[in-house]
């Protein structure tokens, strides 16, 4: 540590910062994704987009009793059905239901039968639609960047607990440290080395360093059960699930009452909803249907609330009757909704979306440039070694390797992962597992080249395949989909996530490139700057004729 309170945080700054900058930059680049994660799915799942371009037909009750009808004959026994009803970000009617879980699956094995419970209906027609290919689409992303992959959910959460720790101690630090942190916001010195990145890595993070100590400290929140549990332990010991009902509300939806009865028509209950909150519901949620307990939920649309509990209608499956409306919930249990929902972002409109995910790149270049800061500052303590022809210590050499690894191979992973939903058979067997591990072969193969020679030229080789393979993914469309850029663009609403995914992946694959050409023209100038210094260092030493 050193001596007084500025230079003391500067080496905490320096430190918390560094020792999980590779891991927090998957978290960002991760969590950035999945604002987008449902338009993410879409744009994976190409089956579906000629459904989607066509104009809706049928009212939200008409969606609704549709899918009623489908999930009587597709799953009448089923615990669960839920309902999504058409809205701007999901086009089409998703149906799905929950079986009695046996009891010697994992839990990996009941994600995967959760994932074939389900039906997409065309709100045009009234059809079901081409079966979409197995995708996890933009879950996988979102389930990335709290959970990682490979491992036990739990352990997941832990690291990336661990890394949101230090990642909000670098923040508190940095402000502490930068006396003059908004002033160095309006400054930027180009071509100055270690400055430079300096100024770069202060403007990316005082420009949403509002956003950056609210997602940190509220994904930490978000997760804090796991966290601290010591209190829930001492009051209710390994009875969980009463904690969470006490907390929550109807964490317990009942039992059945095994006794058959038929479903009551669901479109009065839409229709009485819809005249209290003065919008459609968003969701229907059967519990036991075709049973005498059976119980309707109607959950209304998030809008612009900023908690995440979505108000919710209950009715008597049977009889049609209104059961209970969401009541008040305690200040603790609405602060935590709160924080919980600042996280997720549900409530943002389009542009606000458009905002977090700007403020998400940001975030992802200031953990970048604090990355390279590093590398540079350290680098230049060897310059004298390295010019008398000596190498940089293990310790740089191996932060130079994780930054290439992670900042110039992370693009090439999702770029991988975007390719594999195109190319992978449609058919193929556990389809969505082999999307994901595209993903990690093409991220390690890039960690491992970054390893064995993380150099200038690594650099530009793996900012070139990452703006290829990114800039490329509208072309692959042309060729593996029939709602490419040319469709798209002028195919409706319906398609304009899709037309809005090609164009952000061609602007970032174009970023990429420039990045890689600006790194050989700055190789190319001081090549020739030293080719320069030679040939005058060899003329003055000629003799005069």
């Amino acid at each position: 540590m050193k001596d007084g309170l500025r230079q003391s945080m500067a080496w905490v700054h320096t430190w918390a910062g560094l020792l999980v900058c590779w891991l927090l930059l998957l978290v960002f680049m991760g969590g950035t994704a999945a604002y987008y994660r449902h338009e993410i799915t879409f744009w994976m799942k190409p089956e579906l987009h000629a459904a989607a371009a066509a104009p809706a037909t049928l009212s939200p009750a008409q969606s609704a009793q549709l899918a009623v009808r489908v999930l009587q004959e597709r799953a009448p026994s089923a615990t669960r059905w839920t309902i999504d009803l058409p809205d701007e970000r999901n086009p089409l009617i998703q149906a799905s239901w929950q079986n009695p879980p046996k009891k010697d699956m994992t839990r990996q094995e009941r994600r995967n039968a959760l994932r074939d419970q389900n039906v997409t209906l065309d709100p045009s027609s009234g059809l079901q639609t081409a079966k979409p290919r197995d995708t996890r689409g933009g879950d996988f992303l979102y389930r990335l960047h709290f959970d990682l992959h490979y491992m036990p959910a739990i352990w997941g959460r832990w690291i990336v607990g661990i890394g949101a720790m230090f990642m909000l101690v670098a923040i508190i630090s940095g402000v502490i440290t930068h006396k003059r942190i908004f002033k160095d916001f309006f400054t930027f010195r180009p071509k100055k080395g270690q400055r430079s990145w300096l100024d770069a890595h202060n403007a990316t993070a005082v420009l949403a360093l509002p956003f950056h100590l609210m997602i940190t400290y509220t994904g930490i929140v978000t997760l804090m059960f796991i966290y601290m549990p010591a209190p829930t332990k001492a009051l209710y010991g390994d009875e969980q699930n009463t904690m969470f009902s006490d907390v929550f509300g109807n964490f317990e939806r009942g039992k059945p009452a095994d006794i058959a009865a038929p479903l009551a028509d669901i479109a009065p209950m839409l229709q009485q909803a819809e005249r209290a909150w003065g919008v459609t519901p968003s969701r229907v949620a059967i519990s036991h249907p075709n049973d005498a307990a059976a119980r309707v939920e109607l959950y209304r649309p998030s809008g612009q609330q900023l908690s995440n509990l979505e108000p919710a209608m209950t009715f008597d499956g049977v009889s049609g009757a209104l059961l209970s409306e969401t009541p008040p919930v305690s200040t603790a249990l609405a602060t935590r909704a709160a924080i919980y929902g600042m996280h997720l972002a549900h409530f943002a409109d389009p542009l606000l979306r458009a905002l977090f995910f700007v403020c998400g790149l940001a975030g992802s270049a200031m953990v970048a440039t604090g990355a390279l800061l590093w590398g540079v500052r350290e680098r230049q303590s060897y310059a004298k070694i390295v010019a008398n022809g000596g190498r940089v210590g293990f310790g740089v050499r191996l932060v130079d390797a994780l930054n290439i690894g992670a900042i110039a191979g992370l693009p090439i992973a999702f770029a991988a992962f975007f390719w594999a939903n195109r190319l992978l058979p449609v058919d193929m067997a556990q389809r969505a597992s082999a999307e994901a591990n595209w993903f990690f072969i093409a991220w390690g193969a890039a960690a491992l080249l970054a390893q064995i020679r993380p150099t200038r030229a690594m650099w530009r080789f793996q900012l070139t395949v990452g703006a290829v393979l990114l800039a490329g993914i509208p072309v692959l469309n042309v060729f593996t989909t029939h709602s490419h850029l040319g469709v798209s663009l002028f195919g409706g609403p319906g398609l304009r996530p899709v037309a809005a995914f090609d164009i952000v992946v061609l602007v970032l694959g174009a970023l990429l490139g420039w990045a890689a050409w600006w790194l050989g023209h700055k190789a190319k100038k001081k090549a020739a700057k030293k080719q320069t210094a030679a040939d005058a260092g060899s003329t003055s030493t000629m003799e005069p004729v």
